[in-house]
């Protein structure tokens, strides 16, 4: 079990199922933040838990104004963009991308089978919005890691800290991201610290758990629970007879105005017209997407061709 200290376990406050829906070329994702219930749940704009075969996938479209970060559960992805950084994001690994004053990539599956994951969007406050575009990107064996001495509970720590286990990820909006898992009948609840005025959700990804109080109904995967106000971190149990994976995020909000069009997200609407005006015009940080197609989308275009 986690022995951390939590006086005041948060309440589920709403819970959402995510539902399957088609995005990008022939992707499956189910979005739980960045649907119309929840638009923005701040610092946190998008939560997808996709799943793509080749030839589906993300191909080349542009971001502006925030971060994405990207955390593979099952096979692998291909990433490049048009400043020419490449890499494959493979199972348990994460990128970290800080899209600032703009990115255009691709994001495609790698190799045969179906690639799962889970992309979150952190919304930057306007001061960030418009720097330089940058990565952190980690290995799975590089991500810091820990279990309880008992063995019921072990966590991956892709932001913040957990269990005296530390990221080094460097996050500019101030973010918790942690990937639980909790044996079956484990004998004592997961308790995570987490700082009370951030908002905080669970996502569940295998198995079903209780969070909160042990009288509250079990929540299964694919289930979002929006975390209330007013606790010091979170409780969870597993009294099911099946493993519990689950990721507990949580953020600093930001206050301020979101104005978003798609992968734009600004403060104000006259920024986003000025984004798309970047954008279509290939100035103020698109100057390279005017010459640039990712390998992944020539070679789409070379199959309807041919």
């Amino acid at each position: 079990m986690s022995t951390m200290e939590v006086k005041q376990p948060r309440q589920v406050a709403r819970r959402f199922l995510a539902r399957p829906q088609h995005e990008g070329a022939g992707a499956v994702v189910r979005r739980s933040i960045g649907r119309f219930e929840l638009r923005y749940f701040d610092p946190f704009l998008v939560l997808d838990e996709f799943s793509a075969s080749a030839p589906s996938g993300f191909p080349d479209h542009p971001h502006r104004g925030f971060e994405t970060v990207t955390y593979m559960l099952e096979g692998a992805v291909t990433h490049e963009d048009f400043e020419g950084h490449r890499g494959t994001i493979k199972a348990g690994d994460v990128q970290w991308m800080t899209a600032g004053r703009g990115i255009v990539h691709s994001e495609m599956p790698a190799g045969p089978g179906t690639s799962k994951g889970l992309q979150l969007w952190v919304n930057l406050a306007s001061k960030n919005k418009m720097v330089e575009p940058g990565y952190q990107e980690f290995q799975s064996k590089d991500i810091a890691s820990t279990t309880s001495a008992d063995g019921d509970v072990t966590v991956r720590v892709i932001a913040g800290e957990a269990m005296g286990a530390r990221s080094p990820v460097r996050t500019r909006t101030p973010t918790m991201y942690l990937d639980f898992t909790v044996r079956p009948h484990a004998t004592a609840p997961v308790r995570q610290p987490v700082p009370a005025s951030w908002n905080a959700f669970v996502y569940v990804l295998e198995g079903e758990g209780v969070f909160g109080p042990t009288a509250d109904q079990p929540a299964g995967a694919h289930h979002l629970l929006l975390l209330g106000q007013g606790g010091d971190g979170v409780e969870v149990w597993n009294r099911s007879d099946k493993p519990l994976r689950f990721v507990l995020v949580a953020g600093e909000p930001i206050g301020e105005p979101v104005a978003q069009l798609g992968p734009f997200v600004m403060n104000t609407e006259e920024e986003i017209d000025a984004t798309v005006n970047d954008f279509e015009y290939f100035i103020n940080g698109f100057e390279k997407a005017k010459h640039w197609k990712s390998q992944a989308m020539i070679a789409l275009e070379l199959e309807y061709v041919g």
